[in-house]
């Protein structure tokens, strides 16, 4: 009595599994899902995604400034002035996930101040 109990619960379980997966792989090949997951890849494409720290916000020979100091002080980490007017932005760093950001934004924080997360494509 006791083994047709565990039969019987097994093959509940794995038909009960089986019908879970198989609907997993419909809604992959979802028309709309397709649509939607191209429209985002293209969109990156022509925007760009992830984010920079910003340094500096300001006039342009201070931004030259603070841009040469931290390449002296992180002299692998990507720097890139920027001109929006009337102020120059000094951003450095690609990263592609807000928390790559934060964690190079904390041991950028040692020798400069004043530090925000900037999302590219904005």
């Amino acid at each position: 009595m006791k083994n047709k109990c565990y039969l019987a619960a097994f093959l509940f379980l794995l038909i009960a599994g089986n019908h879970s997966i198989s609907a997993q792989n419909n809604t992959n090949s979802s028309t709309q899902i397709k649509n939607l997951i191209a429209k985002k890849r293209a969109f990156n494409g022509k925007f760009g995604y992830g984010f920079r720290v910003q340094i500096f916000y300001g006039d342009e020979t201070k931004a030259r400034g603070i841009q040469n100091k931290f390449k002296v002080n992180f002299p692998n980490v990507y720097t890139k002035l920027d001109y929006e007017q009337p102020y120059w932005k000094v951003q450095v760093g690609n990263y592609k996930t807000r928390l790559e950001a934060d964690k190079a934004m904390v041991s950028f924080s040692e020798k400069f101040s004043g530090l925000i997360i900037i999302p590219l494509g904005k």
